[in-house]
């Protein structure tokens, strides 16, 4: 079984000090997934939540790619039970907004307007590819 490296998985950040990561720190002692954390910084706000990756939330966030490559907002992990991630591609200030939004447990969202690079969508799938070849847990059919 390899061992999961700290890593990186979602780097949305501009040049403002705005940013929105997510950080795997390696495997979830309590089930078979990732240890996480989102962590939000900006010069008026910052914060972190922990956080449970499945096989299924990587598989919706290649998904999420996919549809934010196409031009549409996406909703990721909405529907779970810890914090859920938006990504508005043209927000209130004609830039990315990332909200990240902990309605389960502290009941606090917060809205980052971010001005992401041009290449910021095939980072993202480099980053999701780096991950899902150390960490597979689904065997090949």
């Amino acid at each position: 079984m390899a061992q999961i490296v700290p890593m990186d998985l979602v780097v949305l950040a501009d040049d403002e000090g705005n940013s929105v990561y997510i950080k795997v720190l390696g495997r979830h002692r309590m089930f078979d997934g990732l240890a996480a954390e989102i962590v939000v910084a900006t010069p008026f706000v910052s914060g972190r939540i922990d956080l449970a990756l499945s096989a299924l939330s990587l598989k919706a966030w290649a998904d999420a790619l996919d549809r934010l490559d196409a031009g549409e907002d996406i909703a990721w992990m909405a529907m779970s039970r810890g914090p859920s991630i938006f990504i508005q591609l043209t927000g209130e200030r004609d830039c990315p907004e990332v909200v990240v939004e902990d309605e389960s447990g502290s009941m606090v969202t917060v809205r980052v307007p971010i001005d992401l690079p041009e290449d910021w969508i095939a980072s993202h799938r480099r980053r999701l590819h780096d991950l899902t070849a150390v960490w597979n847990p689904i065997p090949p059919a």
